[in-house]
């Protein structure tokens, strides 16, 4: 037996609340980081929600003052705003962090640090954007800060949308770099990228989609920076810039960003139809093709945002192609999953109702794309309620159905208990009529002329009805919503146990370890002999899967609060900048001290000696004794 020194035995857990708070402020577990993205995303979730239910109070009457002019601006730009930057990306990094791992048989993530610091900064970052409610207005230059609107807006509200996501993009970013590292490098023997799952397969292009994606939103942002804060002139066009210059950058951002949030979705859909059909994945190749397919074409298709600013008809005609073309990989899921299920013993529990409202719906917006994506009726639908539609049929029919039926399907492995049945199957009866209620009649205020982000509308002109059927839909999807905290706070209390194998089906490997996983993950490394690795074992007759190593002791990276104070220190410099735009140069002192903060913890980091400490083989063969 290897002969370990004291001081790096595993450190005993200390009781008592501010050990607690000191165990989530300095963890590196990526399994703990996912609870904390869960929880950020879920917050910022509920808040997005909040603004949505304001909006469709609003627009629920014609003539309605409820909430007009700058207030109205600025509910709308935040709903949109929180919920792609501050709910749906880091709900989707909860699941990375949570799975991933597991799926390849790896102990732990690339970089553990670096993933922590991710979550501080997306969620320091969402709250710099969040204060600006208390801090002089919210920004109200919409979701896509176009520009001259956004960057010679005198208020401080864009400073705070440009700083906070600036500070959030960074820990996207880091995040994207750690699990590229992480699945290309970390898979266990025998697990070769045609036996990876879809959902791990999904992560891994949407990890690449984000390395080349978000520099360009950064880019752009800091161009917005100095036009506001230095008098720069990137945008404005008085001075020789370009406003549509803005367009292009974000939109080289943009259009990947909505497959970096609907192809994790998609890798749930392809783990929860199988499982609960208790067939395996049909087509898995041609899955893996679709999947790498639409992430090349994701950067190919951003003009078609921008077919009436005037590019000409060759640029349109070309972008209009490439964007129809990105359909017929997407079109290959959804007959896959179809087929998965054809002959299949269907288990309708609430993880797999999701899945299944998934595809319908989802089918629905990408109808609707197809339609976009002629410039000749785009020029029609363009700013108009159709689109508003459009992405929401995509982004809440198509990612928040996957989120959901994530959260229900891997909820047991992430925590040990199951979510109750019977309110989940409430929570998506209410949210899929509440969502089909609310943005089904869009498309036809689209149609009738409506436009995007008008806050008002006159009696007489035939909206009424839509508006009004649309806005008693939101609040079905808002009591769903209520369900799944209440499921929640009640399946904390006294919640069904979970075993490893949490649904008795599992077909990959984070199935075959104890829910929730132990902080090593696995007790010995496992050797992969095939796709569906602990389907394949259990159709062999056997309970446990082949290990690759023998059981010893196991190295984990020690706590760290640098990761916080890092992001802590950006925050600091995030205000001296906001602040130098409002009240002159003199705050951007706060800004050098925030920048000089973080290059100090930055060396402190690189100069400490931390080895880490490591876990007994005894205290292994203990927790796997309890596990059973």
């Amino acid at each position: 037996m290897t002969t370990i020194s004291p001081h790096v035995h595993s450190p005993r857990q200390k009781q008592g609340f501010l050990a607690w708070l000191w165990m989530w402020l300095t963890t590196l577990d990526h399994k703990k980081v996912g609870i904390l993205y869960l929880c950020g995303g879920g917050f910022f979730f509920l808040i997005g929600g909040i603004e949505a239910i304001l909006i469709r109070i609003q627009l629920a009457v014609p003539e309605n003052t409820f909430l007009v002019g700058s207030a109205y601006n600025q509910v709308l730009t935040m709903h949109g705003t929180t919920m792609i930057f501050l709910a749906a990306m880091p709900m989707i990094f909860a699941l990375m962090n949570a799975v991933v791992p597991l799926q390849i048989g790896a102990r732990d993530v690339a970089f553990p640090f670096l993933n922590s610091l991710g979550f501080w900064l997306f969620f320091l970052g969402g709250l710099i954007l969040n204060v600006s409610w208390f801090l002089g207005g919210a920004p109200d230059g919409g979701w896509t800060a176009y520009t001259p609107l956004s960057s010679e807006y005198l208020g401080s509200g864009m400073d705070f949308y440009i700083l906070g996501l600036q500070v959030a993009g960074a820990g996207t970013l880091m995040g994207g770099i750690n699990f590229l590292v992480t699945i290309i490098n970390m898979r266990a023997p025998g697990m070769t990228f045609m036996r990876m799952p879809l959902f791990t397969w999904t992560a891994l292009v949407t990890s690449a989609l984000i390395l080349f994606a978000f520099p360009a939103l950064t880019v752009g942002l800091f161009f917005e920076l100095f036009d506001k804060i230095f008098g720069a002139n990137f945008f404005n066009a008085t001075n020789g810039g370009n406003s549509v210059i803005w367009e292009h950058i974000f939109w080289i951002f943009g259009h990947p960003e909505v497959y970096i949030l609907i192809l994790p979705a998609f890798g749930v859909i392809s783990e929860v139809i199988p499982t609960f059909a208790k067939k395996r994945l049909f087509g898995y190749s041609s899955m893996v093709f679709a999947t790498v397919l639409i992430g090349f074409l994701a950067f190919m298709v951003w003009v078609h945002h921008m077919f009436t600013v005037g590019l000409g008809p060759m640029a349109n005609s070309i972008f209009a192609i490439a964007t129809m073309a990105i359909a017929i990989p997407t079109g290959m899921k959804i007959f896959n999953w179809m087929f998965t299920m054809w002959g299949g013993q269907i288990h309708f529990n609430t993880a797999n109702l999701f899945a299944i409202g998934f595809i319908p719906t989802f089918v629905m917006g990408g109808v609707t794309g197809v339609m976009l994506a002629v410039p000749a009726a785009d020029f029609q639908y363009h700013d108009s309620y159709f689109v508003i539609a459009h992405f929401h049929y995509v982004i809440v029919g198509g990612v928040v159905f996957g989120l959901l039926s994530a959260i229900f399907y891997w909820w047991p492995k992430m925590f040990g208990k199951f979510l109750n049945e019977t309110l989940g199957k409430f929570t998506f009866w209410f949210f899929f009529f509440g969502f089909h209620f609310t943005f089904f009649p869009q498309h036809f205020l689209g149609l009738m002329g409506m436009p995007r982000r008008y806050f008002t509308y006159f009696k007489g002109e035939g909206l009424e009805a839509g508006n009004l059927i649309s806005s008693i839909g939101a609040s079905g999807m808002a009591i769903a919503t209520i369900l799944l905290v209440i499921n929640i706070v009640i399946t904390t209390a006294k919640g069904k146990k979970a075993k490893g194998d949490a649904w008795g089906l599992g077909r990959t490997l984070e199935w075959s370890i104890a829910s929730p996983a132990p902080e090593y993950n696995f007790a010995q490394t496992p050797l992969v002999k095939g796709i569906d690795p602990l389907w394949k074992a259990k159709m062999e007759g056997n309970k446990k899967l082949t290990p690759a190593e023998p059981l010893g002791d196991i190295h984990m990276p020690s706590p760290s609060i640098l990761p916080f104070l890092m992001s802590l220190s950006l925050t600091l410099a995030s205000f001296g900048f906001i602040y130098a735009d409002i009240n002159g140069m003199g705050a951007l002192v706060f800004a050098g001290i925030g920048i000089g903060l973080m290059f100090l913890l930055m060396l402190i980091h690189s100069l400490k000696d931390d080895h880490g400490f490591h876990i007994h083989k005894e205290e292994i063969i203990e927790t796997e004794k309890g596990a059973e």
